[in-house]
């Protein structure tokens, strides 16, 4: 029937072959994240019911009314013997709308329908947004905090190192204190990174129809799906698929069917009905039709309504143009930040991460040595820490944006991809 129509089977077919939750300690892959989202989130059921409800008003918006059925009883008074009335009539009248109006509030009724198709369409891609920002930012979340496990183990390390200097007389007391300290610091931020990893379990358990304190294993996330240098392409291709152009593009269709059903109040409706007399005495039975017409006189009510329905249009328009203006800045911002995300990940992973591991080396060498101070060490210690969690956590925002850029598009179509960064799905 209508775009939207074709949308709503696609959803509810993406949905029927949502996987089931992984059992017994699986992974919750991403597409998998995605489809229980479509699923089992509990404000897309709501919406889609709604959106199902919808569909039925284009057919009563085109049927007639229901006809009139009346009884009258006629008797004498001085009778008294009602209801074997000396005359009954039996009427049914039926009311006939102008020519033309059933059809123009079907098809405004569509529109409405068509509307709030878009709407849902709308809310599945903020919905897979949010479920690819929360898995990015866990996988991310969990990925730093194995860093911080593993950073545990290095100053353990240089405790000792620290320790055997002090013992052989090469450093001082306060070198093993600041080890201890570091180590302290250490867990403070393992416990505050341990709050954010639970609150993001709970908000995709949420997001996927699941209890909130369920839980939840993910595999590494697919890798960065190609992304087109030309944001002038993407910003075109926009314009053909953002739901929120269609929900507009419908709104303003809608009011120029009502405008034109407002102009077509001037065509009359009509009442047509068929009247059946019986009566007791030998007098025959008597059969009476009856037409009816409407005389739409008031022109000055029909002229309001006509310039309300112009304003109306004009106000949906600069509604559709709102939303494609809307449509072009966000898929520029997100093409540039998506852009700028993979460029920081590539120079973290490529450039700074070997350049702090290089450091710490050097300078964890020369302290054994006796050549490097046991703060310089810290400090290259902390330098390569930071550089490692950095690229961490700009490996959850290179995905974040790759998801903030599709629903810019209006797509959330699922793309196959590496299993993860590297064999083991971490980081280095």
């Amino acid at each position: 029937m209508t775009r939207h129509l074709a949308s709503l089977v696609l959803l509810a077919a993406f949905a029927a072959r949502a996987e089931a939750p992984p059992a017994g300690g699986a992974s919750l892959s991403l597409d998998e994240a995605v489809s229980l989202a479509i699923r089992d989130n509990v404000e897309i059921q709501s919406l889609r019911a709604k959106a199902q409800a919808m569909q039925e008003r284009p057919a009563q918006a085109g049927a007639l009314e229901n006809p009139m059925l009346t009884f009258r009883g006629m008797d004498m008074a001085e009778d008294g013997d009602f209801p074997d009335a000396n005359e009954k009539q039996f009427a049914v009248e039926q009311a006939i709308p102008g020519f033309g109006k059933r059809g123009w509030r079907r098809r405004a009724a569509e529109q409405e329908a068509a509307a709030m198709g878009y709407e849902v369409e709308a809310m599945v891609l903020d919905v897979v947004l949010e479920v690819k920002e929360a898995y990015h930012g866990l996988w991310s979340a969990r990925q730093a905090r194995g860093i911080l496990r593993d950073e545990a183990d290095v100053l353990a390390r240089l405790e000792t190192v620290a320790r055997t200097a002090y013992a052989a007389g090469q450093s001082e007391q306060p070198d093993v204190l600041k080890a201890q300290a570091e180590s302290t610091m250490l867990k403070a931020r393992l416990f505050e990174l341990e709050a954010q990893i639970r609150t993001l379990e709970a908000r995709l358990n949420i997001l996927t129809g699941r209890a909130a304190d369920e839980p939840l294993e993910i595999a590494p996330p697919p890798a960065l799906p190609e992304m087109e240098a030309d944001a002038e392409i993407l910003r075109a291709r926009a314009g053909g698929s953002r739901p929120e152009i269609g929900r507009a593009a419908a709104a303003l269709e809608r009011a120029r069917i009502e405008r034109r059903l407002m102009g077509r109040e001037s065509v009359p409706d009509y009442r047509l009905g068929v009247e059946y007399r019986t009566f007791r005495d030998d007098e025959p039975d008597m059969a009476m039709f009856m037409v009816g017409i409407d005389l739409p006189i008031w022109r000055g009510r029909t002229r309001a309504g006509i310039r309300e329905a112009d304003r109306m249009i004009a106000s949906r328009q600069a509604a559709l143009e709102a939303s494609k203006l809307r449509a072009d800045l966000d898929v520029r911002q997100a093409h540039f930040n998506a852009k700028a995300s993979r460029e920081t990940l590539s120079l973290y992973r490529d450039t700074l991460i070997p350049q702090a591991r290089s450091g710490f080396e050097a300078g964890e060498a020369g302290y054994r040595a006796g050549k490097v101070d046991f703060m310089d060490l810290l400090e290259s210690e902390r330098f390569l820490l930071e550089a490692r969690i950095l690229a961490a956590m700009a490996e959850g925002e290179a995905g974040m944006q790759a998801a903030r850029l599709e629903r810019a598009l209006g797509s959330a179509e699922e793309r196959e991809g590496d299993a993860g960064r590297n064999e083991q799905g971490k980081w280095p």
